[in-house]
Order: C-alpha cells, then structure tokens, then sequence
C-alpha cells in the first residue's frame, strides 16, 4: 500500500486513481434546499438527488467502477440460462473466497430472506449476532425469529481506542446456547463491519473463536460481507495475526471460520446484485430451490449480466489494499478533523462513512424526537449534504406500539469508494462545524406517516416547531449569500 509522507508533516490521504468520467454536482440556494427537505417529509430518502450536493447517504451502489470493471461489462454474455457471465463469476468468488458453491441474487437483503426463510424452523428461534442490520432484523423476524445482540462491551462507547467493536461477546454466546440448546437458535450471524454502530469491525481471531463455539455445538455461522473490504483492511491495519498476511489470506481465513457467506455486491464488488457462497453441498442443495422461485435462473439470480460482469472485476480488486484502503483513510481523516473541533463522533474512525454522534450533538433534544433523524434534516438543510439517520428512525415499533429507543443515535456521512475528493470533505467538516456551533436551533421531528416495517424508508415527518426557519435565517446571516 502506498505510504506518502508531506515534508509538511501533514498527514491527508492521497488518491490512488485518476478521474476519467465525471459527473456535475448541483448546489441548491438554502431557500430552495428548504423547500426541497419539507417535499421529502424530512425523510433524506425521499429527496431527489437532483436537489443533493454531496450524496453520503450510502456507498450501496453509489461507488465508482474503475475502468477495468467498466470494460469488463462490454463483454457480457446476456443468456438467460448457462451464460459465461456466471461462471465468470463464479470463479472470482471461488477465488476470493475459497468456496466452491455460489448462489446468485439481486441484492443482499434477497439472501437473507432466503436465509431466514429455511434456516428459521420454528417462532422464537434465536439468532445470535454482533449486530443487526435493519433488512436483516426485518427478514428474521417476519419468519418468527428473534434477534439476539450479544457484542462486546466496547460496542456502544461512542468515544473509545477498542480497535473492534464489532466483536462478538464469547461468554455471551456461550451462554446463551446453554440457555436455548442447539435447536433453540436458527444460527449466528456476524456482520463485517457493523453498520448501525459506526461501521466497526470485528477481528479475525473473535471470528475464529465464534467459529470454534459454533462448530463445538453444531450450530451454523453465517457471516454478511457486504462490507467486507472496510474489515479487510482494518483487520491489516491494527491485528497482530493479521500483519503478515496479505489481504487475500485474511478473506480466505474469513471465509474458512464460515458456513455460509453472503454480500451485497452494491458494497462488495462496487456493483449491483448479490449473493451466498459455501462449502456445503448440502446447503447449496437446500438453499438453490428458492433462486428461481424469488431471484431468477440459477446463472443469472436477478442480476443483469453487465453488473456481474462488472463484479467479478471488483472482487478482485478487492483483494488490492491500494483499492480497499481508500475509504477507510478518507473516513479517517474526516473524523480526525471533527474530533479537532471537539465535535462529537464516533471514535475510533470505522468503515463506510463518518458518524456523528446525534445524541450528543443534539443533547437538548429527547430520544423521541429523533435526534439523528432532526440532524440528517439539519445537515441537508444547510450544506446539501445528504447522510442517512441511523438510530431511533431506523427501528421499528414493538408489538405493543411502544418506540424502541436505539442504543446508539448516529448520522452516517457514507463515503462512497472513489467517488468524493478531498475538497468536498474539507467543505463537509466546514459546514458540520456550523451547524455544532448553531445546534440549539435544531428542533425534533414527529411522524406524519409511519409505515410499519422499515419505516426510516418512505414514511415522512415535520418539525415539532419552526426550528428549521431559524435555521435559515442564522445560516443567511452568518454566511449571506453563500450557497
């Protein structure tokens, strides 16, 4: 990986790529941007990116392709059944991860319905897991299961040196197999790089040790990899057994200590679709009969062959630690330069995006009025800037209607792979260190429409007052006519 050292002793990150296509960015009058979040019901999925600067709410099919991947899609063999885009396919992934079988999907969410669909037996089953992840939550618990989490300790300190949070809490899995038996858990998920508490990784050696636990008692790991190369890469970084193996090496020993594996390819891959790979002809038996009834044929699983095409280049730059080491280092430096400005954020930097810290940030405001769902709104408001609110919002409601306050309230700046530049996050800190400087003017938000499962999706808010007209006129203010 390149190392570069300024004479300066600045420390920024430097791209490893060229800009070959580009793609103008528009930057709405504050004005404009206020009509434009009160049409999206305060809801940044609902806002048309045509009314976003900078688009940080997800790296999920928003990374950039490098010319190699852009090629590759020319080549593309658009059969509905037996292409050579699959097998292509197929061989990168027996590649990257040593597993003879894969099953192809659109996405990642498409693979856990199909996990959760066959593995869940019974209701009540438990799932034990680092973390969740909202589709994955979703998926479980409409097939009767119940998610468990049981991470380390370390997990929801939102300023911390624990170099992976994403742990999971060995005894607490101990136990709780001693609590529920073999057939009381469906399986153990791990997540690469959790998402919805700051994209921390977990460890080789915790993935090897949950392995043991799991094989001891004959219960199925399942790992998600969408974001696996953010984990790659810090696992490279800041563990010892990791330091002397090349990239490859740790995804093959991610990869061995797993049953079955499953990706979003919009993260991993930089492209659209998804899938499940194992070593088990058994589960690849079990689990094939279901591609066809939900995804697609079994060569092509509801991907489009140019996005596979595609993919297969990307899981191998995958294994490039110039590629992967990009987003983490930008995520890095960002982070840096909040905590220089004394703005809460989640410490130590994870993968995908930067986090703010929402509950801290917004310390006035009450864990029901969505703290991280006003700040998204807020942010928007007086950059263009577009995050996604990981928190309260994301939940949904327990049976009884109660509100299940999030253990953590984030506003995640997702930084998409290759695709922002260094001007444009210095412009983001800018304009974060603003809004800290002005966040009593932040108000709440209440429900206008609320759907009942992923709800932070489509349902729309308002401000519980006219905070967000002050806003407006501080920033104008301050700023006059700066857009």
């Amino acid at each position: 990986m390149a190392n570069i050292k300024f004479f300066s002793g600045r420390t920024t990150p430097i791209e490893m790529h060229r800009v070959r296509i580009i793609q103008k960015l528009n930057l709405l009058p504050i004005e404009e941007r206020y009509k434009a979040i009160k049409e999206a019901g305060n809801n940044t999925f609902l806002l048309k990116n045509s009314d976003v600067f900078l688009d940080m709410l997800t790296d999920s099919g928003t990374n950039a392709m490098s010319n190699d991947q852009q090629a590759a899609m020319q080549q593309a063999d658009d059969s509905y059944a037996g292409s050579a885009t699959f097998y292509r396919l197929e061989k990168a992934l027996q590649h990257v991860f040593g597993m003879e079988y894969f099953l192809p999907a659109h996405q990642g969410r498409a693979c856990e319905h199909i996990l959760a669909k066959f593995f869940i037996r019974k209701k009540g089953q438990i799932i034990p897991m680092n973390y969740h992840f909202t589709t994955a939550k979703a998926h479980i618990t409409e097939c009767g299961g119940q998610i468990l989490e049981i991470p380390v300790k370390d997990a929801f300190d939102t300023t911390s040196t624990c170099p992976f949070k994403g742990n999971l809490d060995i005894d607490a899995l101990k136990a709780t197999i001693a609590k529920y038996g073999k057939d009381g858990i469906a399986f153990v998920r791990m997540e690469a790089g959790t998402n919805l508490i700051g994209g921390q990784p977990f460890s080789l050696q915790n993935l090897r040790e949950v392995s043991a636990v799991c094989r001891a008692n004959g219960i199925l790991l399942v790992q998600d990899v969408s974001l696996l190369s953010d984990n790659l890469y810090f696992c490279k970084q800041r563990e010892e057994i990791c330091k002397n193996m090349s990239i490859h090496e740790i995804a093959l020993a991610f990869a061995e200590a797993s049953d079955l594996l499953y990706f979003s390819g919009r993260k991993l891959g930089c492209a659209r679709g998804g899938g499940i790979c194992t070593n088990s002809k058994k589960h690849y038996l079990d689990l094939r009969v279901f591609i066809p009834l939900f995804e697609g044929f079994l060569t092509y699983g509801g991907m489009s062959v140019r996005e596979m095409e595609a993919m297969a280049v990307g899981l191998m730059e995958t294994l490039d630690e110039d590629v992967i080491s990009q987003g983490p280092q930008f995520i890095e430096y960002m982070t840096e330069e909040l905590v220089k400005l004394k703005i809460p954020v989640i410490t130590p930097p994870g993968g995908l995006g930067c986090h703010l810290n929402a509950r801290d940030f917004l310390s006035h405001l009450k864990p029901d009025e969505y703290p991280a769902g006003s700040l998204a709104s807020a942010m928007y408001l007086i950059s263009g800037i577009r995050g996604m609110e990981r928190g309260t919002l994301s939940e949904q409601r327990n049976e009884d209607g109660s509100e299940p306050i999030a253990q953590m309230e984030l506003l995640r700046l997702a930084l998409p792979r290759r695709v922002f530049t260094m001007s444009q996050i210095v412009y983001a800190v800018d304009r974060i260190n603003w809004l800290y400087q002005n966040r009593h003017l932040v108000g709440g938000l209440k429900w206008i429409e609320e759907p009942p499962i992923l709800r932070f999706f489509f349902g729309t808010l308002e401000p519980n007052s006219d905070w967000q007209q002050k806003l407006v006129a501080k920033f104008k203010e301050d700023l006059g006519d700066s857009l």
